[in-house]
């Protein structure tokens, strides 16, 4: 994951970089949703165009495919897709420039809450959403100005080639280097991620984690220090850890869920262990001012409909928030990711707007965990 995307979110999106290369790896699908007329229904029905921004490569090329070309079948409206590796710049200038030339876009959390103040977004119209939509996304996915596009998560993921009979469980495990010994590692440019994980080794349930307090963070830091000299490398790119995998420099280590899905698909030999997996988001925005706005909407309406969320889904490796999709991926699948029921019951989901807020210094919360985690790095 890109350190460059949330220098200051936990729930910050995958870089473009760790997509494209995950994306590239679900080759073979099984599934495309059957897009006809009568699924695109009458008030998704139109013509023109819609501009939405992707982000490249192999993830914006299998959107074409599963979502795009199905949208523009089903409702006559065609797709031309705009790419940046952080939409937010681009959707700066063009609010400055006072011309919008894009109607949707991937925005972060962080993004979305500095650019919805600004009054950038358009309201999502649910009323053009299918009652399967509805029911299957959840009410903290739909916002009023935006729709979660996607989640990923960082979870442990460990080579099975190195503990044939039993892997590690959880972080408790992973902390254990006399049962499970052998090579670790974890992302070394933001904290919150590994001070979650290690407050969860030290006996911290899942729900008392979506904050870190200072105490926490105290707690997590000396926890930390016990499992630091095993850590042979702290990644900083998506790709690092599944490689150092593949190459036996790891036994086990965090890594994003993506990543380690498309290995899997591949045939490599690793285990994601969702216990204790940290989530984090994107959304779906639709841009005030946009040339085809009501398009925008109608497009936003349509990928999150059951068939389309898992066409999404096996698209990219990332899934979108509607659990009616369940019903659509193939079995095999199911198990791999965030949203099956059984993995997310054992995640954990931060409260972004807490670690947006300012603390009485001035700093944000996001930042002052931050600071405290490059001074444990650096001691």
């Amino acid at each position: 994951m890109s350190e460059q995307v949330f220098r200051k979110l936990p729930c910050r999106r995958v870089s473009r970089r760790s997509v494209l290369k995950s994306s590239a790896s679900l080759l073979g699908l099984p599934f495309v949703a059957k897009a006809t007329a009568a699924f695109g229904q009458e008030k998704l029905a139109g013509s023109g165009e819609v501009i939405v921004h992707s982000y490249g490569g192999s993830f914006t090329a299998n959107l074409r495919k599963y979502v795009f070309d199905p949208f523009t079948k089903a409702t006559g409206i065609r797709v031309f897709d705009v790419t940046a590796d952080l939409a937010e710049p681009q959707l700066k200038a063009m609010h400055e420039a006072g011309r919008v030339d894009w109607d949707a876009a991937f925005v972060t959390p962080q993004g979305y809450a500095e650019l919805n103040q600004a009054g950038m977004f358009m309201p999502i119209d649910y009323s053009l959403w299918d009652d399967e939509a509805l029911k299957g996304v959840p009410e903290s996915a739909r916002l009023t100005h935006a729709v979660t596009a996607y989640q990923n998560a960082a979870l442990l993921v460990y080579d099975e080639r190195a503990f044939p009979k039993a892997g590690p469980k959880g972080w408790v495990d992973f902390w254990n280097v006399k049962e499970f010994p052998g090579p670790r590692g974890l992302y070394g440019t933001l904290g919150f991620q590994a001070m979650v994980f290690a407050l969860i080794a030290d006996g911290v349930t899942h729900k008392d984690l979506s904050r870190l307090t200072d105490d926490q963070i105290d707690r997590a830091l000396k926890k930390l220090d016990e499992i630091k000299p095993h850590i042979t490398k702290w990644w900083a790119a998506g790709g690092e850890p599944i490689q150092l995998l593949i190459n036996h420099e790891y036994a086990l280590t965090s890594a994003p869920d993506g990543r380690a899905l498309a290995a899997i698909k591949q045939g490599t030999p690793l285990r994601m262990v969702w216990d204790g997996a940290t989530i984090g988001e994107n959304y779906w925005t639709v841009l005030k001012g946009g040339p085809n706005s009501t398009n925008a909407l109608k497009f936003i309406a349509f990928v999150n409909r059951a068939e389309m969320a898992a066409a999404f889904t096996q698209g990219n490796g990332y899934p979108g928030p509607n659990l009616n999709q369940l019903k659509y991926l193939p079995a095999d699948l199911v198990p791999l990711i965030s949203i099956s029921a059984d993995n997310a019951a054992k995640t954990v989901r931060f409260d972004v707007a807490w670690y947006l807020e300012k603390r009485s210094d001035g700093k944000t919360n996001a930042d002052h965990i931050q600071e405290r985690w490059l001074a444990w790095r650096t001691r």
